[in-house]
């Protein structure tokens, strides 16, 4: 089993893991504990009290995790959990996006095979989680990394984002909103890059990962191919540990090659 490198995460550096109670960032709380060096890691997701798991982690780790509510859908709870850091922390080291939206039932949210199957409301409600969340943290976020150590802001993102990458078609909103989300992950590199100039943007690609998102498309995965949730929170700390400056405003798969856009 892979071990997590963070040989560039400040001795005592905080981290945020936004969508944090279940699957890739849930893995990546587990993670990120486990290296000594992190201080402190801020686990969100809308309803805390009900993630099993990160509250027995508050258990373990009282001094280290620290659970927020947060719905990427409400600018106001992000805006008060991003209070609550500054507060508590005063800077973030590390903030990984990981709340994201492929099918919803609730929503009549599905993956669509033809223009026939396009719902306005579908593509709002896509946007909203999958793009528009991600930029209102960076927006909130953003005095939480005026500091001089290096940082890194992250977003999963997807391949079948990728405009260059797209041979099949379908799946309207959730590439749409994949699309959008990457090009805010580079319009915030720029403005960072002259505001918070040690910060490092980038868009992440985490593989088909053993998760309720993709739990319906799995079949015809090849195993080697169907990540666990931990090889792929290990894998991407591995490639966010090797960033550099100019690397900021791109777009990198789990084993750290690039995606064109």
């Amino acid at each position: 089993m892979p071990t997590t490198p963070l040989s560039q995460f400040p001795p005592s550096g905080v981290a945020l893991i936004q969508g944090a109670s279940r699957g890739i960032g849930l893995a990546l709380v587990e993670a990120l504990l486990a290296v000594e060096t992190v201080g402190r890691v801020y686990a969100s997701c809308r309803q805390p009290q009900q993630a099993d798991r990160l509250q027995h982690l508050v258990v373990e780790h009282p001094q280290r995790l620290s659970l927020l509510p947060l719905d990427v859908t409400d600018e106001a709870s992000i805006a008060a959990a991003a209070a609550t850091v500054a507060a508590q922390s005063g800077a973030l080291h590390l903030l990984v996006n990981c709340a994201g939206v492929l099918h919803d039932a609730q929503h009549e949210l599905f993956p669509e095979k033809k223009l026939a199957d396009v719902r306005a409301e579908s593509l709002h409600y896509s946007f909203t989680v999958n793009a528009v969340g991600p930029l209102l943290m960076a927006k909130h976020c953003q005095p939480l990394f005026r500091h001089r150590q290096r940082a890194v802001f992250a977003s999963i993102s997807a391949r079948v984002g990728s405009i260059s990458d797209n041979r099949l078609g379908g799946w309207y909103a959730y590439r749409g909103s994949k699309v959008a989300q990457n090009m805010f992950t580079r319009n915030i590199a720029i403005e960072y890059g002259r505001s918070v100039r040690n910060t490092i943007c980038v868009a992440l690609h985490p593989g088909t990962t053993d998760t309720e998102l993709s739990q319906p498309f799995q079949t015809n995965v090849p195993d080697a191919k169907l990540f666990t949730p931990h090889y792929t929170a290990v894998r991407l700390l591995s490639v966010i540990d090797g960033l550099t400056p100019a690397d900021s405003g791109g777009f990198f798969a789990w084993d750290g090659q690039p995606i064109g856009w």
